[in-house]
């Protein structure tokens, strides 16, 4: 285990009825608050009434600032700083999931920049400062309530980054999983993929060498999950279930999981921004397709890792390590597909004839990113492997 530093300041406030806290919460932090959601799922479910008389009760003014799409883009933020500023909020609540909080996070930094808010997400100008963020969560699968990072697309040239800095970490989170029974199965399905990426991501792509502890965490986790998602997907309202799985996406990727791992990667990540930015698919989609594919291009260099994954999480047995691992991965890929995620660029509609565009835009990333070992040629092949 190498030297780390944890630290996670974020508070959660988790179970049923929690809602109603968020307004003295707020109130901790500021006295006019920018209201960021989506599009209107929270007004037909009754969120945001919970969340609105809270505030109010609590002496709390609020500015509306909905419209955040599901891969939120830099236009949208920049019309939330500049409303931000207008009203001078002094915090930003962003009532949602993933998607939310990552605006909610990039405007709670552009309000205090005199800058492009897009200087941050190509790490060309540090985040100096940041209104303070608060959550109340509605999609467990990003854990960005409970995370320094955001990421939002810039629609001219389809690029999506992320920015990463403890000013931006939420302050307070609230994690109602009662929230999650009205979710779809494909968002349910999605979520979880999202999750058990995020810590598949530091389980592979690490500089220890060794690390039973952290293995053993994600293993739990990831088990969790899956266990936890199947019976979602006949149960959407098992509260069991859901608590289980929104507990386990915070745990899963808030540095605990990656503490004392050293330098980690995320190479699935870093080429499904491509896909997502280009076709606005969901997150937790693409991962599905790329995340395979990429664990079958490393089949020759990481065999004994991903023979250990597929001995713990799917039981397999046998004696040549390759072969275990190449079980393990056609095994995953059966339960992404058993929940309902696809597994392929064709499943998604996503023509092969795309992937030298897919994979120039992923290469663009990775440079921002300082990964090497992943030129153009090297993406490509990764795609090939998803057709």
């Amino acid at each position: 285990m190498q030297n780390f530093v944890f630290e996670n300041p974020t508070k959660i406030i988790f179970g049923k009825g929690q809602i109603p806290k968020i307004g003295k919460e707020t109130a901790r932090f500021g006295r006019k608050a920018l209201l960021v959601y989506g599009m209107s799922s929270i007004l037909k479910n009754g969120i945001y009434d919970q969340v609105t008389d809270s505030l109010k009760k609590a002496g709390v003014e609020f500015v509306d600032f909905p419209g955040v799409k599901s891969n939120p883009v830099l236009s949208h933020v920049n019309k939330g700083i500049e409303l931000a500023r207008k009203e001078n909020v002094d915090v930003i609540l962003a009532v949602g999931g993933g998607s939310v909080i990552d605006a909610a996070k990039s405007i709670s930094a552009g309000v205090k920049a005199n800058h492009d808010v897009w200087d941050f997400f190509t790490f060309s100008k540090p985040i100096t400062g940041a209104l303070p963020v608060l959550t109340v969560v509605t999609i467990s699968a990003s854990a960005s309530e409970m995370n320094a990072g955001a990421v939002v697309t810039k629609e001219d040239g389809c690029q999506k980054y992320c920015i990463v800095s403890p000013l931006i970490q939420p302050k307070v989170s609230i994690l109602d999983p009662t929230v999650l029974f009205s979710l779809s199965p494909e968002y349910s399905a999605f979520s979880a993929v999202d999750v058990i990426t995020h810590m598949l991501e530091g389980y592979f792509n690490n500089t220890a060498p060794a690390s039973p502890l952290q293995d053993r965490l994600v293993e739990a986790l990831m088990r969790t999950v899956m266990e936890s998602t199947d019976i979602i997907m006949k149960e959407p309202d098992n509260y069991d279930a859901r608590a289980n799985m929104m507990w386990s996406a915070i745990l899963g990727f808030n540095g605990l999981t990656t503490s004392g791992m050293g330098q980690v990667q995320m190479p699935a990540h870093m080429i499904e921004h491509s896909l997502s930015a280009i076709y606005n698919i969901a997150h937790g989609a693409g991962l599905s397709i790329v995340l395979p594919a990429w664990m079958s291009y490393t089949l020759d260099t990481k065999t004994e890792r991903l023979a250990k994954f597929a001995r713990e999480i799917f039981q397999v047995k046998g004696r040549g390590s390759k072969q275990v691992a190449e079980k393990g991965i056609a095994c995953l890929k059966l339960w992404f597909e058993s929940i309902g995620s696809p597994v392929s660029l064709k499943a998604a509609k996503i023509p092969e004839s795309d992937i030298d565009t897919i994979a120039k835009n992923a290469f663009a990333l990775s440079q921002v990113w300082f990964y090497e070992g992943y030129s153009k040629e090297v993406i490509t092949k990764i795609l090939m492997n998803a057709r």
